[in-house]
């Protein structure tokens, strides 16, 4: 029997990078797939292929997390296409201007807040409320990032919604245990994404960054899927309120040579 057999997931940001990832970790184990989209939508219907390839179910909706009516609608959407979701996996996310903290502006400093911090609390709530209502029990994965404790300067917007979303997740996690829904965090590095494309595919950025990387390379999305995939299977199902970092030893590293 697969991972994940007869599971509905519904993952956010799922029409590239890590989201498309774990949607094709998750139909090769069994689960029918809700994709959604933000501006990206061949992207979608990409992963929707891919999905179907593997014999799965898959449901496409443009999702703008920020907004409340847009979650309740897409879940809605899900329930009535797939079924009631038992996996959610909070993958979306924008990065930061890389500006100091003086220049930022209000309007770049509520973007990254309302889509990494509020867009998966969002979402939770909608899906606490669906699995209450369905007997409890489920799977929450929130993606953050290793800037949920490292420091990052001109970056203080992005690592603010990280931090808070690992907090968030041990407090949720503590809140729904009763209702046996894990909630756990993958706490990514350098992943080699479409987002991550301009220092990836940049020999100058990367003879700068890899000596960070004690492995030496940066990550790609099926290696952070097949952790996204633990978490969201039974093999976990005592593994709750935690943040499993992927980042080839980055944050261990962290102020060598002090």
């Amino acid at each position: 029997m697969t991972k994940l057999e007869g599971r509905i997931a519904l993952i956010t940001g799922s029409d590239s990078g890590m989201g498309r990832a774990m949607a094709e970790a998750f139909a090769a184990e069994g689960a029918d797939v809700a994709v959604t989209y933000h501006s990206d939508e061949a992207g979608a219907q990409e992963t929707r292929r891919i999905v179907e390839a593997a014999g799965r179910r898959a449901h496409v909706c443009r999702l703008d997390v920020r907004e409340e009516a847009d979650v309740e609608q897409v879940f809605g959407a899900v329930q009535q296409t797939l079924g009631v979701p038992y996996i959610l996996v909070n993958n979306a996310g924008v990065g930061a201007a890389g500006s100091d903290v003086a220049e930022t502006t209000t309007d770049e400093f509520d973007r990254v807040m309302k889509t990494d911090l509020y867009g998966p609390f969002f979402c939770c709530r909608a899906f606490v409320r669906c699995r209450k209502a369905a007997g409890g029990g489920g799977k929450i994965v929130n993606v953050t990032s290793v800037h949920e404790a490292i420091p990052s300067p001109r970056n203080a917007a992005y690592g603010a919604a990280k931090g808070g979303l690992l907090t968030f997740t041990r407090s949720l996690a503590l809140e729904v245990a009763r209702m046996r829904i894990n909630v756990n965090a993958v706490a990514p590095g350098l992943i080699r994404t479409p987002m991550t494309e301009a220092r990836t595919e940049d020999s100058g950025t990367m003879a700068r960054e890899l000596p960070n990387i004690p492995w030496q390379r940066p990550g790609e999305p099926w290696e952070v899927a097949r952790l996204a995939l633990y978490l969201a299977s039974e093999d976990a199902d005592y593994v709750t309120g935690q943040s499993l970092t992927i980042d080839g030893g980055l944050e261990m590293n962290w102020g060598q040579g002090a």
